[in-house]
């Protein structure tokens, strides 16, 4: 278990007053959860600016029918096959799906699956959702 340190924050009060406001809209316990999850936020945001190996997940939505969007989805996919690690295909309805792909590597690569995933015509949205390989973030 890793050692628990205590230290002081001077905050101006209106900024303490949104902040608490924060917490309860997202339901933290305690202000100590909370900043732990802003550092750490910020600590994932370093790893993908300096390049270093990543997890994250695409997430696209688009309409099956739509001419050679499945195939131009699934090509993709072929191409950057050496950091796609999972992907579910999701049928919302007749004709949209919902495609999540988990990924890791290195940032930029990562970052180059989901704009080409994003791009594709008739893709109707695009994310790619952040995250870390737990190393860095303790």
């Amino acid at each position: 278990m890793s050692e628990l340190v205590r230290f002081g924050v001077s905050l101006e009060k209106p900024l303490l007053d949104r902040f608490d406001a924060l917490l309860r809209e997202r339901q933290y316990t305690n202000r100590s959860e909370a900043l732990r999850d802003l550092i750490r936020r910020e600590l994932v945001q370093r790893e993908w600016r300096e390049g270093r190996d990543v997890a994250g997940a695409v997430t696209l939505i688009y309409d099956h029918h739509k001419r050679d969007v499945l195939s131009k989805v699934t090509d993709t996919q072929h191409d950057f096959q050496k950091v796609i690690i999972s992907t579910q295909h999701i049928h919302l309805d007749h004709h949209n799906c919902l495609e999540i792909i988990a990924a890791r590597g290195k940032a930029e690569v990562v970052q180059k699956l989901a704009d080409a995933l994003t791009s594709i015509k008739g893709v109707r949205h695009g994310t790619l959702s952040m995250s870390s390989t737990g190393k860095e973030i303790g």
